[in-house]
C-alpha cells in the first residue's frame, strides 16, 4: 500500500486485542473498523489501527492441554511447567497467526509494524508495573475470600465467565469429569433437629445437599412467628450430630419454603456474607477438584461432588431425617469455559479495589465525557458498576503472566501471624522490598513466587497503553477516537472496556477515550453462537475463497473435538454446508457484515447472504464495463464542480448520487454502517445500473456521442467508487485505477488515500423535488411492463399514451417521455389531452386518480391465441388462493404474511380476468379478413 504524509487532524485509533481463540472462526464483527478506518484516511485524518492478540490464558491453555493428551496422552502436570510453556509457544507460532491472516484477507487496514502480543517483552512489562503500581497505591491486596471456581479448569474464573443458565425444575446435565447425568433443579428437604427436644426439628431446604458437611448454622428471620420459641436453641446436625446454632437474620426470606435456610459460608456468597454478620467460621468441605474434603469424614473424602449428593441423600434416607423433593425452578452458574457447575470456594487470591475506579468510570458515562455507542450499553455500564465487587486477578495456569508477587518462607511482619508477601517488577526489588519489611539481609531470605498468573482481562485492558509506549511513554490517548473490537461482543465486550477504563483512568491519570464502539457478536444464520462442536464455525476465507464439504470435515477431525461432539459438529456441517462454501470474495464479505441494522445487536450472517453481494460485486463489475467502453480512450473528465446536468435524466442520476454521499456521511458519523451499504446498494443497483444505464444506452447510439452523459457516466463511477471504497476496498481499488485520471495534478496513488465525497461538495446537484417527481415516472414503468407482461408481450414494443387530469402532471411526464418509454420496452410515448377519450382497443391502467396509462394492442396481440393461455394461469393462481385458503396455518406462521399473500393472488386474478375482458372486447370490435 503507498502511503503519504497526512495532513494533521484527529487520529483514529483501532486497538484489536483479539482474542487468541481457536482459529478458523470468523469471531466478533471487524465491520466498523476497517471501514471507518479507510473512510479516515481518504477524508486526510491521521489513522492507526494496532493489530494485537491477547493470550486467552485459560482457553489456550485447555487446547494445548488437549492437543498433548490426543497426541501424546500426557497430563500438564507430567510436565515441568518451562516444558509446557515451550508447548503453548509451540502452538502459538503454529495457530496464533491466524487470526491476523484472517484480518489481512478481510482487507483491514492496519499498521503491522506495531503488532503486538500480550505476552510480548513490552506488554509484560506494561503488566508488570500496572500490578506494581497498584499494589503500592493500596488498590491490589491479597486476602481470602470466595471466589468462583471451575473444579474442571482447576482455577478461578471471572464473573464474566459465569454463565447463569435458569432451569425450569428438574434439568439433566452432563458435566465435565462426572460419571452419570447429574439432575438440578429440586429442593431437598432436609431436618435439624431441635437439641433437648426429641420431637421437634427444624426443616430447611437445599438445592445443593453435597454442601451439608459444610452447614455452620441454621438461620430464620427474627419476626417469622413459627421459629420465635426456638430463638436461641440449637440443632443437631443431620450428619454428624454436632450442635449447630440457630440463628436470626433479616435477610432470610420466610415466604420461601420453610423460611429455614442452611448456612454455609465456604460455599454460598450469600452465606459468606451471614456469616461474617454472626461471627461465624466457615468449613471448606469441597477441594479444588471437586472432590469432598477431609472435614466430611473418611466416608465422604475423595469422592466426587456429585456422587457424595446421592451418598448424602442416602445416609439421610437411612437416619429418616429425609423430607423429600420438588421441582425448583433456580438458576445454576455455569463456567463458559469448560460447561462445569461452578463452586465458590475460598481461596488466597490477589484482587483489585474496583469501587473508586469504578464510580469514576460510572461517573465518565453519566456525565457525558465517555460515550458509548450504541447507547443502550450505559444502561448495563451503570448496572455494572453499580454491582462491581473487587476483582479477584489470579488464576491457577501456567500460561500467562506470573504475577509479580513473592511469599517470604518461614518470615512473618511483625505481630502478624499471616503469610509474608511482597511485590517487585524484579526478584531483586522484591528482596529489597522484604528485606525493610524484616529487618533481615536481603540475602539471607528465601522467597517463593506466587506460582499463579495473572487475568487475561488484565492484561487485555492494559493493550491500547501497552500498545503504544506505556509505561515508557504515557499516550495522549484522548486525541483519539477509539474503535476497539474483541472477537465477542456483548456483555463480555463492555467488560473488557470497563476493566479497560478503569484501569487506564488510575494509570495514567486521564480517562483513556472520549468514545467506544462496541461491536456486534457474529452468529450463524439460526441465531447460535459459532462453535466448533455444533459445526457451525465459519472462518472468513472459507467463504471468500469457496471450500469444499471434504475440506471442512477435515478441518473438525484435525481439531480438538471429542469423540461425541465430532460426530455432532460433522452432522451439522454436511446439513448447514451439503456442497461446501462457494467463492464469495472479500468485499461481498465485509458488505454482508456491515448491512445488519441493529448496531449492537447479535448479527446473524448465512453464506448465501453474502453470495447475493458477490452478484451484486458482479454488477458494480459489469456497470463500469460499460462505462469504460462508453468514455472511450480519448476521454477527459471535467472537474466535478463544473459538470451541470445537460437533461432531467443526467440531473436525475447526480441527485442521487448526492443523496446517496450525504446517506454515507450520515451512517458514518453516527457508526450505523447498514444506512451506508443501504444507500450505496440502492444507488449502483437501483439508481444507476438498472435505471440511467438502460435510459442512456440509446442515448450513447448516436455518433459523436455526446458529452453530457459521458461526464455523468464518468463521475458516477468516481463518486461512487470512492464512496464505496470503505466496505469494497479490493473491488473499487481495481475498477477505479482503471478510469481516466482527471486533468491536473498527480493522481492518487490509491483509491484509500483519495478523497472520501463530502456531501457538502455535491450538494448543488441534489434536487429532491425532481427525485420525488421521476418516482412517478417509474411508476408508470411499472405499470407498463406490468401490462406487457399480462399480455405477454415479449418482443412488441407498443405506443403508449399518458393522460393526467392536473395539468402540472402533464409537464412532469413530458421532460421524461423517452426514457419512460426506454425503461418501459415501449415504443414513442405522448401524452393524450386530459378532456379527450380513451384510445378504443388500448390496454389501460391506473396510476392515481389522476393519471391513466394506455397501451395499444392491436396488431400486436392475437386474442383467440392469448385467450387460452391466460385461462391457464387464471386457474393456476385460483388453486394456489383456494389451496391457501383452505390451509391451517403452520404454527409460527405470520398471519400478515398470509394476508399479504392472498392479497396479491387476488390483485394478480383481478388483473387477468380484466385482461381476458379486454382481448374478449377487441374480438368483438376487429376487424373480419375480409374487410382487410
Amino acid at each position: 500500500m503507498v502511503k503519504r504524509k497526512m495532513s494533521p487532524g484527529p487520529c483514529l485509533l483501532h486497538t484489536v486485542p483479539n482474542m487468541l481463540r481457536l482459529p478458523g472462526t470468523l469471531g466478533g464483527c471487524e465491520r466498523a473498523s476497517s471501514n471507518q478506518n479507510i473512510r479516515h484516511r481518504m477524508r486526510g485524518d491521521q489513522v492507526l489501527w494496532v493489530p494485537g492478540s491477547d493470550h486467552a490464558g485459560i482457553a489456550t491453555q485447555a487446547v494445548v492441554e488437549k492437543q498433548l493428551w490426543k497426541e501424546r496422552g500426557v497430563r500438564r502436570h507430567e510436565l515441568s511447567r518451562e516444558d509446557f510453556l515451550r508447548e503453548v509457544w509451540k502452538w502459538k507460532e503454529e495457530k496464533g497467526g491466524e487470526i491476523c491472516e484472517q484480518l489481512r484477507v478481510l482487507g483491514a487496514s492496519l499498521d503491522w509494524d506495531r503488532e503486538c502480543f500480550t505476552m510480548d517483552a513490552g506488554s509484560s512489562v506494561a503488566v508488570t508495573e500496572a500490578f506494581v503500581r497498584l499494589y503500592k497505591a493500596g488498590l491490589l491486596y491479597r486476602s481470602r475470600q470466595l471466589v468462583n471456581w471451575s473444579c474442571a479448569l482447576r482455577s478461578a474464573i471471572s464473573d464474566i465467565e459465569v454463565e447463569s443458565r435458569p432451569l425450569p425444575g428438574c434439568t439433566e446435565l452432563q458435566l465435565p469429569d462426572s460419571p452419570t447425568p447429574v439432575s438440578f433443579g429440586l429442593l431437598f428437604s432436609v431436618a435439624f433437629p431441635v437439641d433437648g427436644e426429641p420431637d421437634a426439628e427444624v426443616v430447611v431446604g437445599t438445592t445443593r445437599p453435597e454442601t451439608l458437611p459444610g452447614d455452620v448454622a441454621v438461620a430464620v428471620h427474627p419476626d417469622d412467628s413459627r421459629y420465635t420459641h426456638l430463638h436461641g436453641r440449637q440443632l443437631r446436625h443431620p450428619l454428624t450430630g454436632q450442635l449447630l446454632p440457630l440463628i436470626t437474620d433479616c435477610a432470610v426470606q420466610p415466604h420461601l419454603g420453610t423460611g429455614a435456610v442452611k448456612v454455609t459460608p465456604a460455599h454460598s456468597p450469600a452465606d459468606a456474607e451471614l456469616g461474617a454478620r454472626h461471627g461465624l467460621s466457615p468449613l471448606s468441605v469441597i477441594a479444588e477438584d471437586g472432590t469432598m474434603t477431609s472435614l466430611c469424614g473418611d466416608w465422604l473424602q475423595g469422592l466426587h461432588r456429585f456422587v457424595a449428593r446421592e451418598k448424602i441423600l442416602s445416609a439421610l434416607r437411612e437416619r429418616g431425617l429425609f423430607r423429600g423433593f420438588q421441582d425448583h425452578p433456580m438458576v445454576l452458574p455455569i463456567c463458559s469455559r469448560s460447561g462445569d457447575v461452578v463452586e465458590y470456594l475460598p481461596k488466597s487470591q490477589w484482587f483489585v479495589c474496583c469501587r473508586e475506579m469504578g464510580d469514576r468510570a460510572a461517573k465518565a458515562v453519566e456525565s457525558g465525557a465517555l460515550e458509548l455507542s450504541p447507547s443502550f450499553h450505559q444502561k448495563n455500564w451503570q448496572h455494572w458498576f453499580s454491582h462491581t465487587g473487587d476483582w479477584c486477578v489470579s488464576r491457577q495456569l501456567w500460561w500467562g503472566h506470573q504475577i509479580p508477587a513473592y511469599l517470604v518462607v518461614e518470615e512473618h511482619t511483625q505481630g502478624d501471624a499471616k503469610d509474608c508477601w511482597v511485590v517487585g517488577r524484579t526478584e531483586a526489588e522484591a528482596r529489597e522490598v522484604a528485606a525493610e519489611l524484616t529487618g533481615r539481609p536481603g540475602a539471607e531470605l528465601t522467597l517463593e513466587r506466587d506460582p499463579d498468573v495473572l487475568d487475561t482481562w488484565f492484561s487485555s485492558a492494559l493493550f491500547p497503553f501497552s500498545a503504544l509506549g506505556w509505561p515508557q511513554e504515557t499516550p495522549d490517548l484522548a486525541r483519539f477516537y477509539p474503535l476497539s473490537l474483541l472477537e465477542t461482543g456483548g456483555d463480555l465486550l463492555l467488560f473488557w472496556v470497563g476493566r479497560m477504563v478503569m484501569l487506564g483512568t488510575q494509570l495514567t491519570g486521564q480517562l483513556p477515550f472520549s468514545k467506544v464502539l462496541l461491536h456486534s457478536m457474529v452468529r450463524d444464520r439460526q441465531g447460535r453462537k459459532m462453535s466448533k462442536s455444533l459445526g457451525n464455525v465459519l472462518d472468513p476465507r472459507d467463504i471468500i475463497n469457496g471450500v469444499e464439504l471434504q475440506v471442512l470435515q477435515e478441518k473438525l477431525r484435525d481439531g480438538n473435538l471429542d469423540p461425541t461432539e465430532l460426530v455432532i459438529a460433522a452432522s451439522a456441517q454436511r446439513k448447514d454446508f451439503p456442497r461446501g462454501i462457494p467463492e464469495c470474495g472479500t468485499d461481498a464479505l465485509r458488505f454482508a457484515l456491515c448491512s445488519h441494522g441493529a448496531l449492537g445487536g447479535d448479527l446473524h450472517l448465512s453464506v448465501s447472504e453474502v453470495l447475493s453481494f458477490r452478484h451484486f460485486c458482479n454488477k458494480i463489475w459489469n456497470a463500469l464495463r460499460f462505462i469504460l467502453n462508453a468514455l472511450g480512450e480519448k476521454f477527459i473528465p471535467q472537474p466535478a464542480e463544473e459538470l451541470s446536468p445537460a437533461s432531467p435524466m443526467d440531473a436525475w442520476i447526480l441527485s442521487c448520487l448526492a443523496r446517496t454521499a450525504r446517506d454515507c456521511e450520515r451512517g458514518f458519523l453516527t457508526c450505523e454502517l447498514a444506512l451506508v451499504t443501504h444507500a450505496l446498494h440502492h444507488f449502483w443497483l437501483h439508481n444507476l445500473c438498472d435505471v440511467y444505464l438502460e435510459a442512456v444506452k440509446p442515448v450513447l447510439l448516436h455518433l459523436p456521442r455526446p458529452p453530457g452523459p459521458l461526464q455523468v457516466l464518468f463521475s458516477c463511477a468516481d463518486i461512487g467508487l470512492r464512496l464505496l471504497a470503505p466496505l469494497m476496498p479490493f473491488l473499487a481499488e481495481e475498477l477505479w485505477q482503471r478510469l481516466p485520471p482527471r486533468p491536473g495534478g498527480a493522481p492518487a496513488p490509491s483509491i484509500c488515500v483519495a478523497p472520501y465525497p463530502s456531501a457538502l461538495s455535491l450538494e448543488h446537484w441534489h434536487q429532491p423535488e425532481l427525485e420525488r417527481h421521476f418516482s412517478q415516472v417509474q411508476e408508470a414503468v411499472q405499470a407498463l411492463r406490468a401490462l406487457r407482461a399480462t399480455y405477454q408481450l415479449t418482443k412488441a414494443r407498443p405506443r403508449v399514451l399518458l393522460q393526467s387530469s392536473e395539468p402540472g402532471e402533464q409537464g412532469l411526464f413530458e421532460a421524461f417521455l423517452e426514457p419512460l418509454g426506454t425503461l418501459g420496452h415501449c415504443g414513442a410515448v405522448g401524452l393524450l389531452p386530459p378532456a379527450a377519450a380513451a384510445p378504443s382497443g388500448w390496454a389501460q391502467a391506473s396510476l392515481s386518480d389522476t393519471v391513466q396509462v394506455y397501451m395499444e394492442l392491436q396488431g400486436l396481440v392475437d386474442p383467440q391465441t392469448h385467450l387460452p393461455r391466460l385461462a391457464a394461469r387464471r386457474h393456476k393462481l385460483q388453486k394456489q388462493l383456494d389451496g391457501l385458503i383452505a390451509r391451517t396455518p403452520s404454527e409460527g406462521e405470520a398471519e400478515t404474511q398470509r394476508q399479504q399473500r392472498l392479497s396479491s393472488l387476488q390483485l394478480e386474478l383481478s388483473k387477468l380476468d380484466k385482461a381476458a375482458s379486454h382481448l374478449r372486447h377487441l374480438m368483438d370490435v376487429s376487424p373480419s379478413p375480409g374487410e382487410l
